[in-house]
């Protein structure tokens, strides 16, 4: 089996947070950026069939997102999917923020970076409030994080 978790393409997230603006930076306007956005989430690793149920399901998204995470040698890692291809594009730009840290470098890097980016501000509503729930999930895992016993962002593992 591939390894379903987001592996990081940056050394920090500060530094997944500035590549990902001088990505965007590139694009006259948000269509383009969509289109991006939407690319970025067909490059997602695949996502375990079986995990694709209410226990991996992230409360708070329109669309349907199922998210898991692994703890490895001090660093957790997380996989997503969803049935929308924009919202797709939205966990991948996540986790490349995301995963591959530490739990203390989760915690320390604040989502504002979403509307800093204006990524808040360019989708709809429930789109921003659907990535909000995401990144406070993904926070919320760090926080709780426990070496000892293994982290499910469903919470069935």
């Amino acid at each position: 089996m591939i390894d379903p978790f987001v592996q990081p393409e940056e050394p920090s997230a500060a530094a997944a947070i500035a590549a990902i603006g001088e990505e965007l930076a590139v694009f006259d306007d948000w269509m383009e950026r969509y289109g991006f956005i939407i690319d970025l989430g067909r490059k997602l690793p695949g996502f375990p069939e079986d995990w694709a149920d209410d226990a991996h399901r992230v409360p708070g998204c329109q669309s349907r997102v199922w998210m898991e995470s692994a703890y490895r040698e001090g660093v957790m890692y997380f996989a997503g999917a969803s049935d929308a291809a924009i919202v797709s594009g939205l966990i991948a730009l996540l986790l490349r923020v995301y995963s591959g840290r530490t739990p203390a470098e989760i915690e320390a890097t604040d989502p504002i970076f979403l509307k800093e980016l204006g990524l808040l501000e360019a989708l709809s509503t429930n789109r921003g409030n659907g990535i909000a729930a995401m990144a406070r999930k993904v926070r919320e895992v760090a926080a709780m994080h426990n070496p000892s016993v293994s982290c499910s962002v469903g919470g069935s593992r």
